[in-house]
């Protein structure tokens, strides 16, 4: 199957962006301003979340094999941290679409206050319905974006009809690694369910990749040095500061966002994609 939900609902875009609306500055004042999980080379690794998250924006950066002035689509760009610094890094031109009207206005003050407006900006879009021409884009990278969108498989469609032949898809998506236990599932359902997610099986990807136009060229479980320090990073900071958080977020919100059941379920997994658009 192309598409495998662990629950028996699809994501809404409308419905997604008013959570990113909501929970954007919760997310800051915990994971940082780059809203996906760090990575870590070793699991004594000393370095700070923030650096780690960096980490893993440079992994997938690099593995798109772009230079100064490629076009660059940032499919789900949070609040513009990646985005700005591939920007930086390569002097590619980066542009990045969310859902979250919130994330976009945070995105384009952090271009501005870093100076690279003109080669980083960002606008309300929908990965579903990409508003940009054919061959727009010379590489699109997708941060723990299409966790959110309800067809992967159309997604992958549109991102290759505005990426140029030769181009380069880097993304980051969740999987079954195994089977969850009955002692996990609960807490996979609720994550799934609170952030308006699905996981996929990554035996689906290559056909899905080959349908859409591309040649398929990595696959690959980052779960090991991405997922479990992330989640103990998260419910470390959310737990020794959670009154702060519920008096500036709301009680609420911060119930929703505490990752600590997650933290030991292996089965759980974080994958890595890289493919190639066909032609030249």
């Amino acid at each position: 199957m192309a598409q495998q939900p662990a629950l028996p609902f699809l994501p809404d875009p409308a419905e997604v962006g008013r959570l990113y609306d909501r929970y954007t500055d919760l997310g800051s004042a915990t994971l940082g301003e780059s809203l996906h999980f760090g990575y870590w080379d070793t699991p004594d690794s000393t370095v700070p979340l923030a650096e780690a998250t960096d980490r893993l924006t440079d992994l997938m950066t690099d593995r798109l094999a772009i230079g100064h002035g490629a076009r660059v689509l940032d499919l789900g760009c949070g609040t513009g941290a990646p985005g700005t610094r591939i920007a930086r890094r390569t002097g590619a031109q980066v542009t990045g679409i969310s859902v979250s009207g919130r994330q976009v206005e945070r995105a384009n003050a952090l271009a501005a206050s870093l100076g690279v407006a003109d080669r980083a900006r960002f606008e309300h879009a929908d990965a579903m319905d990409l508003p940009f021409a054919e061959a727009s884009f010379d590489a699109v990278i997708a941060l723990e974006s299409i966790i959110h969108m309800p067809d992967r498989a159309h997604v992958l469609e549109q991102v290759a009809r505005v990426l140029r032949p030769g181009g380069r898809l880097v993304l980051t998506d969740f999987f079954e690694r195994a089977p969850i236990p009955d002692s996990g599932r609960a807490a996979v359902d609720r994550y799934l369910r609170e952030f308006l997610m699905t996981m996929i099986q990554a035996e689906d990807y290559p056909p899905m990749l080959r349908s859409a136009g591309f040649r398929f060229e990595e696959l690959t479980d980052i779960s090991e040095p991405t997922l479990r320090r992330t989640f103990v990073e998260l419910s470390a900071r959310i737990g020794g500061s959670a009154d702060a958080l519920s008096e500036a977020h709301g009680a609420e919100l911060v119930e929703q966002f505490d990752p600590h059941d997650m933290i030991d379920v292996a089965e759980f997994g974080h994958l890595l994609v890289v493919a190639t658009r066909n032609g030249k």
